[in-house]
């Protein structure tokens, strides 16, 4: 999201240097986006270590359950995200302004969006790291403790 943000920035200040307000076509190549989706594909293949997590580390009965549950988190975080755009877009958009996230983007400031991302993302770690304090390892088979 930090790239995201940063790129946008750069992108918007090209916009306003050069007056493309209403251009149909931007003439920044898409190939600046090619670091954030390798991010964002680095991050995706950490999905399989929670599917492989859920099955070994999950009680016996609850193997199945815990592996749709992972798949669920997917669904359950579209519909937080469309929420979330939805939210911003009504909370900026006031007094005739367009807000973060206008139909045309180029009178926007989705680099703003970008940054809530962002600080809910460390927000989100934050979390994490402090509920894996409570975290118990499933002993192995076999093991001697």
């Amino acid at each position: 999201m930090v790239v995201a943000a940063i790129l946008e920035h750069e992108r918007l200040q090209m916009i306003k240097r050069h007056n493309y307000y209403e251009l149909k076509e931007m003439p920044m190549t898409i190939f600046w986006q090619v670091p954030q989706y390798f991010l964002i594909g680095c991050a995706e293949v950490t999905f399989i270590g929670q599917l492989e997590f859920f099955y070994e580390r999950a009680p016996d009965a609850m193997r199945s359950f815990c592996s749709a549950l992972s798949l669920t988190t997917v669904a359950l975080g579209s519909y937080l995200s469309s929420l979330l755009v939805t939210i911003v877009s009504n909370v900026t958009a006031k007094n005739g302004k367009p807000g973060w996230i206008p139909d045309n983007l180029n009178y926007g400031h989705i680099d703003y969006f970008f940054w809530l991302l962002a600080a809910l993302s460390v927000l989100n770690l934050g979390v994490y790291v402090w509920i894996t304090k409570w975290y118990t390892y499933k002993r192995a088979v076999g093991t001697l403790r």
